[in-house]
């Protein structure tokens, strides 16, 4: 099998280590991957900011550079969940229509990809730590995503996952709406760590690199014991 890699701006600009570990994961299952140097934004924060115009002419590119009728996998919930919901909103009954349903039919975010394409709930991972799994608002919302993630970290050695209170509630990060309300977003990440630590977990998981950056950087402000890791680190974690 053959795929095309897609590595959001979060994870191409802040964690590179994540899209890497994602390749490392695929290629260990017998899966080809191509990646496209020439991709960029899949078009999210232009929309939640309204710039709509913009959106399109980011959504053309990305089309354009997933030309292939292949599976896209990649290791952000939220993009792919808004490429899913909103590129027929954007391309609908338009010179892309072809386009974008190729696109929204062969996307899949890496832990959908690996349970309910290719079957696999055991990659051969071992973590030795205590974790919490925070379930995204797109990942949860938009996709569709809550037992696909779960499946694999049961299958993950020396893993304990801890379960917390209003595990389905948002962090706060909210893509932009970190920057215009930030009052409020701080007041739902401290929430949100808070019912971490009464977890006792060392790890905070999602599948969402943004969400954790969020997280992560409420910790670190805080100086609390607690660490964010993305799904796909820890997959890749111990062999």
């Amino acid at each position: 099998m053959l795929v095309d890699i897609f590595i959001p701006c979060f994870i191409d600009q802040v964690y590179p280590e994540t899209g890497m570990n994602m390749v490392k994961i695929l290629e260990k299952l017998g899966v080809d991957v191509f990646y496209n140097p020439n991709q960029t934004c899949c078009g999210q924060m232009t929309f939640n900011s309204g710039a709509w115009d913009d959106t399109k002419k980011l959504g053309e590119k990305f089309m354009k550079d997933f030309p292939n009728d292949r599976s896209i996998v990649g290791a952000s919930a939220s993009c792919i969940g808004f490429i899913r919901n909103y590129y027929p909103w954007l391309f609908h009954n338009t010179g892309l229509h072809y386009e974008y349903k190729q696109v929204k039919k062969n996307i899949y975010e890496i832990t959908d990809f690996l349970v309910n394409v290719l079957n696999v709930e055991d990659v051969g991972a071992t973590f030795n730590h205590s974790v919490t799994y925070h379930d995204s608002c797109a990942a949860l919302r938009e996709y569709g995503l809550k037992d696909e993630p779960r499946k694999l970290l049961a299958n993950v050695k020396g893993l304990e996952l801890r379960e917390m209170k209003d595990n389905d509630v948002c962090c706060g990060f909210g893509g932009t709406f970190s920057a215009k309300f930030e009052p409020i977003s701080t007041a739902m990440a401290e929430q949100k760590i808070n019912n971490a630590l009464e977890t006792g977990a060392e790890y905070i998981v999602s599948t969402d690199s943004s969400c954790l950056m969020h997280q992560q950087a409420y910790i670190d402000k805080h100086n609390l014991p607690i660490k964010t890791i993305h799904i796909a680190d820890v997959l890749a974690s111990g062999w």
